[in-house]
């Protein structure tokens, strides 16, 4: 096994590099776009709750898989071309934004209603109240679903293998059909995996009690 990886060592960590990148994107994206339709679903507008509501149960019930072959076949040919690595992160982050919506609006609503009104009452504006009252809040009291969702991300990123994106699955495919160890090849890609995500699980463990 340790003789697999280093005759292979370039292509796993391409891989891993890869896969870093991916969750990195779709990590900060996925939560920036998850917070905006958790607001949405809390507006006094109709029609903007309706649209939240929408594509939160849309991506949520898609499996991933789809949503990145959507953005990988259809996509290319009406819209804009994607390489596999584009449009796995943008399936990525689009379902995983779904579900960080819902986790950050049972954080806004878990977060007292006086707050707002507080910060109303001194003169900010609902932009403002949300940016530097109520979400801060939210924020620390949904830490655990929220790392357990990032974890989750970087696991999911292994659907970049399907779209030839590059990925660590991409390069363990790869090096399995070169060397037909396909066991190696694989508990290799595993390790890396939990490089990725124990050190993320620790550190969301520590986050949760210190700001406890």
């Amino acid at each position: 096994m340790i003789t697999l990886f280093l005759d292979n060592w370039q292509t796993y960590l391409t891989g891993f590099g890869n896969t870093i990148l991916a969750s990195i994107i779709a990590l900060v994206f996925s939560l920036i776009i998850g917070s905006a339709f958790a607001i949405m679903e809390l507006l006094p507008s109709r029609l903007l709750r309706v649209i939240a509501h929408i594509y939160i149960e849309v991506f949520r019930n898609i499996p991933l898989l789809v949503v990145a072959m959507f953005f990988y076949i259809v996509v290319p040919q009406y819209v804009v071309r994607l390489d596999g690595f584009m449009a796995g992160t943008i399936g990525l982050t689009l379902y995983t934004s779904s579900f960080i919506a819902e986790t950050v609006r049972a954080g806004i609503l878990a977060v007292d209603p006086g707050q707002m009104e507080g910060a109303r009452a001194n003169g900010l504006t609902y932009w403002q109240a949300m940016r530097y009252i109520v979400l801060p809040q939210a924020y620390k009291i949904v830490i655990p679903p929220l790392g357990n969702q990032f974890i989750n991300l970087i696991k999911n990123s292994s659907v970049l293998a399907f779209l030839a994106g590059f990925d660590l699955m991409y390069q363990a495919q790869t090096v399995a059909s070169a060397t037909f160890k396909t066991f190696s090849a694989y508990f290799i890609v595993g390790f890396f995996y939990l490089v990725l995500t124990l050190p993320l699980s620790y550190y969301m463990r520590y986050l949760e009690k210190k700001l406890a």
